[in-house]
């Protein structure tokens, strides 16, 4: 649950007035409009109007809304830290290129290519939209050195962004993030620097390489998901694609694995994104966690025609699903539920421990203890857990916003994997939320939510400030004695049973106070007031 703060029925009511152009049906002048549309956001992607905003990596790239936030220019700026980067340290290989089903994320990967092959380096520049934990696969198996994948996640259609994975296949750390944001800033105020070759004349030079990149990935696929279990239950599947990457390879995976109870709900690929249903703040955002863009979907499983329904965001890196049972499954739980499956069905290895980032479920702890298992909470940030999927470490690595991935297999979230295993789960145990009710009995029901709090920079900067020095005197919160505090990553104070976290997001002003109770769900809101009175949020 995520409740939203400053947002009143008025204000939602103004801005789908403003947004005409996202109006949920698609009727002849709404169309038109969404031509209309997309000319100027392709306008303002080439010719932004006024200053445009400096190159910041959050979690997991830059991203802005097209024009000012993120233009061609920032394409090329990037491209160009990212070639000297590869110049620099001698990185040998070529570069994979592409992005999801967004408007501009064709054209970021052309102008990355060009750039790329401007200082002599060779580009994979696949003809159709990849999801992200492609990228990291065809990085893994060395078939391509490093990415530069053209998307905003699960943002709203009028954003655009570019992620950079280097060797090691998952999202860049702090360091080189760091990094590419110096030059790239550098080449916003000099595009002079940036040096281009067109796409025809270095695929002249062997510059510009083809490759299959769906082949391995589905094929490797099939060793870490049962489709024979799911094939033989032959349960009803609805899948989704949210009108992203995924969609190509949720077909290639009922062809290749026989498949014909899973069932491709819709195929619409627009960039305006349409056909989904608005969310609770008048903007359109894929998110196949959300029940809004979900209601499709709910309704199927609702309705009976279907046992399990899941989805992934346009580039495929986070996962939805829903089931006949319990309708919307929230991540934590679906995560809960995979945890406690992997740690039966895998046979993992006596040191290998379930990763959590600091925002998830404190039920995954107890279900690695009461199995045995260790468990490693991380910072917000999939790229926390890099270094110990490809050490080998995590049975599952996970984090509250929908991403998952294991060892084994990429170290970027997979939303087309964890669809595929929650599948196989359903298949083989039973409903998911009936599964997740089995767990709690055995080890106690958490109530969790997560406010996000509209703020400014200097809140934000007060917040990061904070050290676990600076709360001495926070001795109890709603009747339970403080246990711990951590500052890695905004503050997060432990209690008996429960624990909140306050941390400012990476590219949005709100603070995101989590919290979560094995008590119940009056002390769950009494943890929030206490926690945001404590400090001023």
């Amino acid at each position: 649950m995520i409740e939203k703060e400053g947002a009143s029925r008025k204000d939602v009511a103004e801005k789908l007035l403003r947004r005409k152009l996202f109006m949920i049906s698609p009727s002849a002048g709404t169309l038109t409009k969404q031509r209309m549309d997309c000319t100027r956001m392709r306008q303002l992607f080439f010719q932004p109007q006024g200053a445009i905003a400096p190159v910041k990596f959050g979690t997991s790239g830059h991203r802005g809304q097209l024009g000012n936030g993120f233009c061609a220019l920032h394409a090329r700026a990037i491209a160009q830290a990212v070639a000297r980067i590869h110049l620099e340290d001698k990185i040998q290989g070529p570069i994979l290129c592409g992005g999801d089903t967004r408007l501009m994320s064709r054209d970021t990967a052309q102008l990355c290519a060009e750039v790329l092959s401007g200082n002599g380096l060779k580009v994979i520049l696949p003809d159709m939209p990849l999801p992200t934990p492609v990228f990291s696969f065809e990085i893994i198996h060395g078939r391509a050195s490093a990415s530069l994948n053209g998307t905003a996640s699960h943002n709203p259609p009028q954003d655009m962004g570019l992620k950079y994975n280097p060797s090691h296949g998952g999202p860049a750390g702090g360091a080189l993030t760091r990094r590419i944001e110096t030059y790239a800033n550098e080449y916003l105020q000099n595009p002079a620097l940036i040096q281009q070759l067109p796409l025809a004349p270095a695929r002249e030079k062997g510059l510009i390489l083809e490759q299959d990149v769906m082949t391995p990935y589905i094929t490797a696929l099939g060793q870490k998901v049962n489709f024979a279990a799911i094939k033989k239950a032959g349960l009803k599947a609805a899948i989704h694609p949210l009108g992203g990457s995924s969609l190509a390879f949720y077909k290639a995976i009922k062809q290749k694995y026989g498949l014909d109870n899973l069932h491709i709900v819709n195929e619409t690929v627009d960039p305006t994104f349409y056909f989904i249903p608005i969310d609770h703040d008048g903007k359109i955002r894929m998110d196949p966690s959300s029940p809004y863009p979900m209601k499709p979907l709910l309704e199927l499983v609702a309705s009976g025609e279907y046992d399990f329904a899941g989805a992934s965001d346009p580039d495929a890196d986070r996962f939805g699903c829903a089931t006949k049972a319990g309708g919307l499954i929230p991540p934590n739980h679906a995560l809960c539920v995979l945890a406690d499956y992997l740690i039966h069905t895998r046979h993992p290895a006596p040191e290998q421990v379930i990763g959590r980032t600091l925002g998830t479920t404190a039920l995954l702890d107890r279900i690695a203890a009461g199995e045995g298992y260790g468990l490693e909470e991380v910072n917000v940030g999939f790229k926390y857990f890099v270094d110990g999927i490809v050490q080998g470490r995590y049975l599952l690595a996970g984090e509250e916003s929908a991403g998952m991935s294991m060892s084994g297999w990429t170290p970027e979230k997979d939303g087309i994997l964890a669809v595929c295993l929650l599948l196989e789960i359903a298949s083989e145990k039973g409903d998911i939320a009936q599964l997740y009710d089995g767990l709690t009995a055995r080890y106690g029901k958490p109530y969790y939510t997560r406010v996000d709090v509209p703020t400014d920079e200097a809140a934000k900067k007060k917040i990061m400030a904070y050290k676990k020095e600076d709360l001495r005197d926070l001795t109890t919160v709603a009747g339970e004695k403080v246990t711990a505090v951590r500052d890695t990553d905004g503050i997060k104070v432990y209690l008996q049973s429960s624990w909140f976290l306050v941390r400012p997001s990476g590219t949005e002003n709100i603070l995101k106070f989590y919290a979560e109770s094995f008590i119940s769900q009056p002390h769950l809101q009494e943890i929030i007031a206490q926690g945001r009175k404590y400090f001023g949020v």
